[in-house]
């Protein structure tokens, strides 16, 4: 059966109830090669013929052509392009020159490092040229020979940042011939993380100075609308960029796939898990090898059982044709399952996003995306992991039941059109920029010269890090003055240094991950559902004293999320745009949190088990934020008009967080908001949305620039969602913490309605 045919019965079915929502067709694509292969080493033509490869794609060669010119390169193409080919060629050259020069790549994972060292072993160019990895599982008996003799190391950023850098000495042979620097996976640097990222790439630029080296850094990431702004926000160098795709795709059909409404108010959707195992059982029984993508290892599972349920009615010669692949798995376990699916042993997966990079699993014919993987960048990952081999592919994206999902069913051309993929970070929070200072100088006394490299900000920071004790000035100099190790006392996965520990009691007491304090009481609470690596924990305590929360694996049928009050007052106002009837302001604030409790939800049906109170203090942290500032003119219009401005402000504040990932890459639990009739700080009714992260991570500054798409994407939202009062695809959020209550549905689309009329009419 044809994938076309496939659809076509789909349709055909008894129990289809136009799920279908959109149908994109993206014709196939024919491979740019280069006329001929350029001049390299000998040995290294030998290879590339022996692997295959008589002539480059031209995204490739122009790569390489920057590269060879002396350029920092960004190469931002699609999955299965041949990226790691225009890092490896140079790498692989430099260390067979005569120099014998060095190149460290960093992935953001350690699977990704270990894939990649697979890759170059296959150049079989051992022992002319050495490569290993060096992370947190490299044997200390081997570290020593790697810094020595390694012409490529393969690392992470966590390691670099505390396991390299401040051990540079020790590396100086490496440094010392540091010719390139390679970033894979660009797009994932993001929000917080990204802003440790930049730091930590101007240290290594300092510290690879200190030896004579001055790296070209080279990086890859899919497709987004802006690489050279995030390539010169993390490295601080501009970069060429290489967007236009060479490589060949066969054709691909993308279908969006809404599940039913249901009950009697139709204010909510069919569980996007039955969907998905529904879909998975069918196209395994016509023979579709295929993979279902989940955001949990437990959702993984669920659809796995019920698609062996109904195989077992119908097919049950399949039920050993199909598996589960996620995080937790032993490395033996992962693979045989990848090789039995490249084989043809296994018709179908249900998987986490482990599947989503690094790994060749051959060509499948279809993949089903059970809820929008939440950026644009890793719905065509995952999409891309089938038709890999130049064959027609299917893609199936299933949407859940909240308002980012229903807004792209809507607006296909969000997905398949322009790109509006923004990944933003913010590289001047000052608790980010201040500890890595710390840890700068500590790896060597900051000179002046060393101050434009940090930005800024940095001068007025180190006087403000001599002035609390952590740096002496002496002559042009900042020195480290602690007696600890710096570079430990903070997670680059989170804002400051100010953290919880999270720790797997039921395995020996392992740490398994660090959450900021600003978040800790959201995430990691007495009962909260925590997911790590797919893998899901229940917290049995969180010991506020101590900074840590105690975790259990555990087969739970639920998830939690935390239900939050926040207040919030305004420091600072940095950016206005002043309307005719609203200003929308962005600039500093100072949040105060509470978590008051949280909900348990049935991971099957999303439905609410149980609410549970918690006593929590509450958080204060300082951040970024955007606000709506409403003119009384704009007030009276809504309470003459029988509105509850209450309900209609937060309401609007609701549906705006909800849209916000459309905006820029994130979460919509890395913001916040706060929505008031009367705010002391304005005068009058404000509505906030603010990072969720001390010191802002850039989002909401993203978003204060692109504000009237994202306000008309939220009354949109709101006045195409057929619920009437208010549901969870329009202006319900899970996270608040007055139960949404109060809510005005009507209210908040006429407040939109005034403040976009009063936009255009500027």
């Amino acid at each position: 059966m044809s994938l076309d045919e496939f659809i076509e019965q789909l349709q055909l079915e008894p129990d289809y109830r136009d799920q279908i929502a959109h149908i994109e067709r993206i014709p196939p694509r024919k491979a740019k090669r280069a006329p001929n292969l350029p001049e390299y080493p000998p040995v290294i033509t030998q290879r590339l013929k022996w692997m295959g490869i008589e002539q480059l794609y031209s995204h490739q060669l122009e790569a390489l052509n920057f590269i060879n010119s002396g350029h920092h390169v960004v190469i931002s193409t699609s999955t299965a392009s041949g990226k790691s080919l225009c890092y490896q060629i140079p790498s692989l050259c430099a260390a067979l020159s005569p120099k014998r020069e060095r190149s460290l790549y960093l992935f953001p994972t350690k699977a990704l490092a270990q894939d990649q060292l697979r890759k170059l072993a296959a150049w079989n160019l051992h022992p002319q040229v050495l490569a290993a990895t060096y992370d947190g599982d490299t044997p200390k008996s081997e570290r020593a020979f790697i810094k020595r003799t390694a012409h490529i190391v393969l690392s992470n950023p966590d390691m670099l940042h505390c396991g390299i850098l401040p051990y540079h000495t020790s590396w100086s042979a490496f440094f010392e011939k540091l010719r390139y620097i390679i970033l894979d996976e660009l797009h994932t640097y993001r929000g917080v993380f990204g802003a440790h990222i930049a730091q930590i790439m101007r240290r290594l630029r300092r510290i690879a100075a200190l030896y004579g080296a001055n790296p070209q850094f080279i990086a890859c990431s899919a497709t987004l609308i802006n690489p050279a702004e995030l390539m010169e926000k993390l490295t601080g160098y501009k970069a060429e960029t290489v967007c236009t795709n060479g490589s060949p795709s066969g054709s691909r059909t993308f279908v969006l796939w809404n599940p039913p409404l249901i009950g009697r108010d139709k204010s909510e959707r069919r569980s996007v898990h039955i969907e998905a195992a529904d879909l998975f059982a069918r196209s395994v029984a016509t023979g579709i090898r295929n993979i279902v993508f989940t955001r949990a290892r437990k959702s993984a599972e669920l659809i796995l059982r019920y698609a062996k349920q109904e195989l077992g009615r119908s097919r049950p010669a399949l039920r050993s044709k199909v598996a589960a692949y996620r995080a937790g798995y032993t490395p033996s376990e992962r693979r045989k399952i990848e090789r039995d699916l490249f084989d043809g042993r296994l018709i179908g997966v249900t998987a986490t996003n482990a599947l989503e990079l690094g790994v060749d699993i051959g060509g499948l014919d279809a993949t089903i995306q059970a809820g929008y993987p939440g950026t644009i960048t890793s719905t065509w990952q995952q999409a891309g992991r089938a038709g890999r081999s130049e064959g027609e592919a299917l893609n199936i994206l299933i949407a859940t039941d909240n308002p980012l999902d229903q807004y792209l069913i809507r607006h296909p051309e969000a997905l398949f059109g322009k790109p509006i993929e923004l990944v933003v970070i913010n590289i001047d929070n000052r608790r980010i920029l201040g500890a890595h200072l710390i840890c700068a100088a500590h790896e060597s006394p900051i000179q002046e010269n060393d101050l434009a490299l940090f930005g800024d900000q940095a001068s007025l920071l180190l006087c403000d890090l001599e002035e609390a004790g952590f740096l002496s000035h002496r002559g042009d100099r900042w020195y480290y003055q602690g007696g600890r190790f710096p570079a430990g006392d903070f997670s680059i996965r989170s804002a400051g240094a100010d953290h919880y520990s999270i720790i797997d009691a039921s395995h020996a007491g392992e740490l398994i991950g660090e959450v900021d304090s600003s978040r800790a009481f959201e995430t990691v609470h007495t009962g909260a559902v925590y997911l790590h690596q797919s893998e899901t924990y229940l917290i049995e305590k969180l010991d506020i004293d101590r900074r840590e929360a105690l975790a259990n694996r555990a087969d739970l049928n639920y998830y939690t999320e935390p239900l939050v009050i926040s207040q919030i007052t305004v420091l600072s106002e940095r950016k206005r745009i002043k309307l005719l009837n609203t200003n929308v302001a962005f600039g500093e604030v100072v949040v105060q949190s509470q978590v008051i409790g949280y909900k348990e939800m049935d991971i099957r049906t999303e439905s609410v088990i149980a609410r549970k109170e918690l006593d929590l203090p509450p958080s204060l942290f300082e951040t970024e934020a955007l606000w709506l500032a409403l003119s009384p003119e704009v007030t009276s219009d809504l309470i003459s008009g029988g509105y509850d401005l209450a309900g209609a402000i937060h309401a609007a504040e609701h549906a705006a967080i909800g849209i916000m990932p459309i905006i820029s890459v994130c979460d919509r639990w890395d913001v916040g908001g706060v929505s008031t009739p009367l705010h002391p700080d304005i005068g009058g009714a404000a509505i906030f949305i603010y990072d969720a992260y001390p010191g802002g991570a850039g989002i909401t500054d993203a978003a204060f620039e692109r504000a009237f798409e994202l306000l008309s994407a939220a009354a949109e939202c709101i006045q195409l969602c057929p619920c009437e009062e208010g549901c969870p695809s329009c202006v319900q959020s899970p996270k608040c913490g007055n139960n949404n209550r109060p809510l005005d549905k009507l209210g908040a689309n006429r407040l939109l309605s005034l403040v976009l009329n009063g936009w255009k009419l500027q």
